[in-house]
């Protein structure tokens, strides 16, 4: 009584090359549902950005004073 080898069927998963609609609704309307989420969330998207808009512009306002600091 030994050992009988079994075989076993593999499952392989596959898109179709003729229906290949993965996530089609992620795109449509991609802007109105970006406006609509930021006017649904204004007070956290200004509490998001303006911190990140603040730093950028501090940034780029220093190295611009650092790089006319020899002119004077």
């Amino acid at each position: 009584m030994g050992k009988q080898p079994v075989r076993m069927k593999a499952v392989v998963y596959a898109l179709s090359p003729f229906q290949q609609k993965v996530m089609p609704g992620l795109w449509k309307d991609l802007p109105g549902k970006i406006s609509h989420k930021i006017s649904e969330n204004w007070i956290s998207a200004t509490l998001l950005l303006g911190p990140l808009v603040g730093t950028y512009s501090y940034v780029q306002w220093y190295l611009e004073k650092e790089k006319m600091e020899h002119r004077y």
